[in-house]
């Protein structure tokens, strides 16, 4: 679907893929991801065919992080310009944020570093059981980047985020699930068909809600209960006034499934 070099880019009904193929490095980051990827789902939040994203890593393991061949050179250039370059994550794990389609992320293997970071950044999170997800960075004498202290701070107390980030050491994919990071444990191989099956569900309801939805629960963590309660009244109004809320009342009130795909295919039919 596109003529990208790293991130190959399906679709598989309102589902779509995004896979970052770079498995000869684990799928180590690099500037053409986060420009590729960062692209990818702009195109897919804009695409009235895609109700949800699935991103993923080429072969069995997820990402590796930084490529430390590339953050070598950058010891020499100005702070200025390693600020700049670093800024190519951040704006991807805002691009993942602020995607108007729910984002799910599919890991096999593992997720080191900016490979965690990216992975937690995502919405949602399916995992093979055997995984591992470690903030590797203090191993070569650097620091957290992309979120990580932001998103596993959400999960884990100050005192588990600290032994974690001064360590490095591997927390395997069940503990994560026990803390709450994870939605979903498979089998070794299949956390990538179960992502597919959850952003099918997801995809097949009501878009436009899906997105309010989205921003709630960003936000939530951080935002006071006034500040919530506001924002729950704003986009309530909102979606009470939405085609989407007229085709579900009435579908409960008439006894019916919801047909929230129908209802997009007409409106695209007539405009």
């Amino acid at each position: 679907m596109s003529d990208n070099k790293t991130v190959l880019i399906s679709q598989e009904g309102a589902v779509r893929i995004l896979t970052n193929s770079n498995p000869a490095a684990r799928n180590a980051i690099t500037p053409t991801l986060y420009a590729e990827l960062s692209a990818a789902l702009t195109d897919a939040a804009n695409d009235p065919e895609v109700g949800a994203v699935v991103f993923t890593g080429a072969g069995d393991f997820f990402c590796s992080g930084g490529d430390l061949n590339l953050l070598a050179k950058r010891r020499e250039l100005p702070a200025s310009e390693r600020r700049e370059k670093l800024e190519g994550l951040h704006n991807l794990i805002r691009a993942i944020r602020d995607c108007g389609k729910p984002v799910i992320a599919a890991v096999e293997g593992g997720a080191a570093g900016a490979g965690l970071s990216m992975a937690l950044a995502c919405d949602m999170l399916v995992s093979a059981r055997d995984a591992f997800y470690t903030v590797a960075y203090v191993k070569v004498g650097l620091t957290p980047d992309g979120g990580a202290t932001a998103f596993l701070s959400e999960f884990v107390s100050r005192q588990v985020l600290t032994e974690m980030c001064l360590t490095g050491d591997r927390m395997p994919a069940e503990r994560l699930h026990a803390l709450g990071a994870i939605n979903r444990l498979t089998d070794k191989g299949a956390a990538l068909a179960e992502a597919i099956a959850l952003a099918t569900k997801v995809a097949n309801g009501p878009q436009r809600a899906s997105a309010r939805i989205k921003t709630l629960c960003r936000q939530a963590h951080h935002a006071s209960l006034e500040e919530q309660l506001d924002a729950e009244a704003v986009f309530m109004v909102e979606s009470q006034a939405d085609a989407e809320a007229a085709e579900g009342i009435g579908a409960f009130l008439g006894k019916r499934k919801a047909d929230f795909v129908a209802l997009r295919h007409q409106k695209q039919g007539a405009s």
